[in-house]
């Protein structure tokens, strides 16, 4: 496998660092003490925080957690995520009259903005009022901003961040809005089907064979075009994005999320155009030429997805993945002490359990089988997922971190939490 982290650019010794990082998690996933990121910089007098990279493993609950840990750790191994030097548990309830359960959309508005809302909306308030934005924020502040994500740029987790909208489905217009309001430096992800009108395919081609719903549906106008007036480097492939210039890149890889999801077995597809920790290489090296600092969001969409469909093959395809970006952010948090780094994820989704093989344990069919067995790194020994649901449930998520202000995670709070210590660093100082 190519380890090499495209694009990178923070001078040698914090390109080899993340490389080395990479390389060993695809080579001894355990990441112990000696394979993590060097944590070399200074335990002496913490420097005040000028970058947030923010992590989201979406649909990653507890369990995700720990069937990640022991089909790429081990027993007795720990996730990259987990190492990181604080932990704590964040609730996930929405604000809305009929459910009780959040989406993505309103989960990363409580982020984003520190109120809760309703399911579906992007960064209103319950009475559909736009609210302020720790992407705009950041930007007001001087800040290099950029978002990552294996779905589509325009999906509600990075949207919450970069954009107001009542409707998490008005993907073109959150597009816009990116174009015209908020003005990520970096975006990186799938949804080419957003930025271009109806009948104009753009590098990928309208009604693939693998899914032939997908298709240009943009009413905002060629939105590619706008962003390149706009100084933004457009990119479609691998290739691309290593020669893209740092500054403002725009990376579209797919037609909608950079994946098939579905049932095992039956379509299901985790290939990337650009795997998750290239992109956030890549966009780490660009923004860290902004001499204010930065923000970046990263996310990984397959571990929700998978698990709407049951599939715990491609949900533990998805969290190598995560671990894989997640390594690449703590090297650079290893040379850069002034950055914060914060792990967690927005929801829990498939009311996944871990538990023992038993054939006489069969507790449903349908979606509430049980799937697997999944191999335990170094052992012989196996382990079964079992599902509940194929939606979403209000289990508390895990929240890591590392970094100045880190050790505010520690500690039960509620998802507005996570914008009150990041506005701290990414708010404009009064």
């Amino acid at each position: 496998m190519n380890t090499r982290v495209l694009g990178t650019r923070w001078g040698a010794p914090v390109a080899a660092a993340v490389t080395a990082a990479v390389a060993t998690m695809v080579l001894n996933p355990t990441l112990g003490a000696s394979a993590a990121a060097p944590q070399s910089a200074a335990k002496a007098k913490a420097p005040a925080a000028k970058n947030v990279i923010f992590i989201n493993g979406d649909g990653m609950g507890a369990s995700m957690r720990e069937a990640g840990r022991l089909h790429l750790a081990g027993l007795e191994g720990q996730l990259a995520m987990d190492r990181l030097t604080a932990s704590g548990q964040l609730t996930t309830t929405p604000h809305d009259p009929k459910a009780v359960v959040t989406d993505s959309a309103a989960a990363a508005t409580a982020w984003a903005t520190g109120e809760k809302t309703y399911n579906g909306a992007i960064s209103v308030d319950v009475d559909g009022n736009p609210l302020a934005t720790l992407g705009q924020q950041a930007k007001a502040a001087g800040k290099a901003t950029g978002l990552v994500t294996t779905a589509q740029v325009t999906d509600a987790s990075p949207a919450a961040f970069f954009s107001n909208t009542a409707d998490r489905g008005k993907q073109d217009e959150i597009a816009r809005q990116y174009l015209d309001v908020s003005k990520p430096d970096v975006i990186l992800g799938g949804g080419e089907d957003w930025w271009l009108p109806a009948g104009t395919p753009g590098a990928f081609k309208d009604k693939p064979a693998e899914d032939t719903s997908e298709a240009s549906k943009g009413t905002k106008g060629n939105l590619i075009q706008k962003a390149k007036k706009a100084g933004y480097s457009y990119v479609t492939s691998a290739k691309e994005l290593d020669k893209a210039k740092n500054g403002k890149i725009l990376g579209l890889f797919a037609n909608e999320e950079m994946f098939q999801q579905h049932p095992e077995g039956q379509g299901d597809v985790y290939s990337p155009v650009v795997d998750l920790g290239t992109m956030t290489g890549k966009a780490l090296g660009s923004l860290d030429k902004n001499k204010k600092g930065f923000f970046l969001v990263v996310e990984e969409e397959g571990t929700d997805e998978f698990a709407h469909s049951n599939n715990g093959t491609r949900v533990l395809q998805s969290m190598q993945q995560l671990e894989k970006a997640v390594a690449v952010a703590r090297a650079y948090v290893a040379t850069h002490p002034d950055t914060l780094l914060v792990v967690t994820g927005d929801h829990e989704t498939g009311g996944l359990a871990v538990e023992e093989n038993d054939a006489t344990d069969e507790s449903g069919d349908a979606i509430s089988a049980e799937d697997g067995p999944f191999t335990i790194r170094g052992s012989d020994r196996t382990f079964t997922i079992d599902w509940t649901t194929s939606g979403h449930t209000s289990v508390d998520v895990p929240v890591t971190a590392s970094g100045p202000l880190s050790d505010r995670f520690s500690g039960k709070h509620p998802n507005t939490y996570v914008h009150d210590v990041l506005r701290q660093v990414l708010a404009p100082r009064r």
